[in-house]
């Protein structure tokens, strides 16, 4: 597993997007609504910052709420995301989800519950 991108919920992707492009050099490699939100994708180095803007009620305007914008999840990727959702389990580690599921970009995702990984939502991703 290596590290693929850190989600960050805001009110304003487009924004927010505008100003990392200019402060980290970090131009969009991908943009899409998905699920209810526009994902930003910011390409880095070694990995991507994505952005998430709610347009209606869910998950992310739900953290929004509680929390105002800031880190949201941590995404791994994996080329074998069943076998590190067996892990997970073999772990003891809470599952949101018990089966990959389609993600942004087209990319199967899974998430881990943050109360079983030291209060961080983690999620696997596969490409």
């Amino acid at each position: 597993m290596h590290f693929d991108h850190i989600g960050i919920a805001t009110p304003d992707a487009g924004g927010l997007a505008a100003l990392f492009e200019t402060l980290f050099d970090a131009p969009v490699a991908h943009e899409e609504t998905f699920d209810g939100m526009t994902v930003v994708f910011l390409e880095l180095e070694d990995g991507y910052f994505e952005l998430l803007e709610p347009h209606e009620s869910g998950a992310i305007s739900k953290f929004l709420d509680k929390r105002g914008g800031g880190i949201h999840h941590v995404a791994l990727e994996t080329d074998d995301i069943e076998g590190a959702l067996q892990t997970a389990r073999e772990t003891g580690v809470e599952l949101i989800d018990e089966e990959p599921r389609p993600g942004a970009w087209g990319h199967d995702v899974a998430f881990l519950h943050p109360k079983s990984t030291g209060g961080v939502l983690v999620e696997f991703v596969s490409h």
